[in-house]
C-alpha cells in the first residue's frame, strides 16, 4: 500500500468520510479501553445513560437550537475567513445523502461524547474534557475563533452533562448540531 501524505485538495470526499469514520472508532475504542480501565464496574458506566425521552429531546434539542442560532448570528457578524476549516467541512458533506447524514453525525456525537463526557470528563473533569476535546478538532487550532468556538461548545455539552448526569442528552445535542450543520452543507 502506497501511503502519502494528502492535502485537503487532493482528497475526494470519499476519502475524507474514510478518515472521519478511522477516526471515530479509533475515539471509540480508546473510549472502551479507558472505560475498562477507569471504571470500577459496569454499573458505573451504566449509570451514565439514562433513558429519558422528554429530558433527551427538550434539553439536547434546546442545546442543539441554542448552539446553531448562536453558529448563524455569528456567521453573519464576523468575516467569513474566521470560518474557513480548509473545506474539509464543506467536501466531507457535499452530495451526501440525508440517510448516510444521519448515520454518519450520529456516529460523531455517539463517539466523542462518550469519549470526553462519558469516560475523561468523568475522571479527569471538565477541563481537561473540554480542552482535549477542542484539541481534537485540530484543524481549527489555526483559526482562533473556531477553535475557541468549539472549547465554548465543549463547556457548553460539559456543563450540561454535569447539570443532567446523562450522556444521552450531550450525544442527541451533539448529533443534532452536526446533523443540521451538515444539512446545510451537503448542497
Amino acid at each position: 500500500m502506497n501511503i502519502q501524505r494528502h492535502n485537503i485538495e487532493d482528497m475526494s470526499p470519499k476519502e475524507i468520510r474514510l478518515n472521519l469514520y478511522i477516526t471515530q472508532f479509533i475515539i471509540i475504542g480508546i473510549g472502551c479501553l479507558l472505560a475498562y480501565v477507569l471504571f470500577r464496574d459496569i454499573k458505573s458506566v451504566y449509570s451514565l445513560w439514562k433513558w429519558e425521552p422528554v429530558s433527551i429531546l427538550i434539553i439536547g434539542g434546546l442545546l442543539a437550537i441554542g448552539i446553531v442560532l448562536l453558529d448563524y448570528v455569528a456567521m453573519r457578524v464576523f468575516p467569513e475567513s474566521w470560518f474557513d476549516d480548509g473545506g474539509i467541512n464543506d467536501k466531507m458533506f457535499q452530495g451526501m445523502s440525508v440517510m448516510h447524514l444521519l448515520v454518519i453525525t450520529f456516529i460523531i456525537g455517539f463517539a466523542e461524547e462518550f469519549l470526553f463526557r462519558g469516560v475523561v470528563q468523568t475522571h479527569f473533569g471538565i477541563v481537561i474534557a473540554s480542552l482535549v476535546f477542542a484539541v481534537l478538532h485540530i484543524r481549527y487550532i489555526t483559526k482562533p475563533f473556531l477553535f475557541c468556538f468549539v472549547c465554548f461548545i465543549s463547556f457548553v455539552f460539559g456543563y450540561v452533562f454535569e447539570w443532567t448526569g446523562n450522556l444521552f442528552i450531550t450525544i442527541f445535542a451533539h448529533f443534532l448540531v452536526d446533523f443540521i450543520m451538515g444539512l446545510q452543507l451537503r448542497k
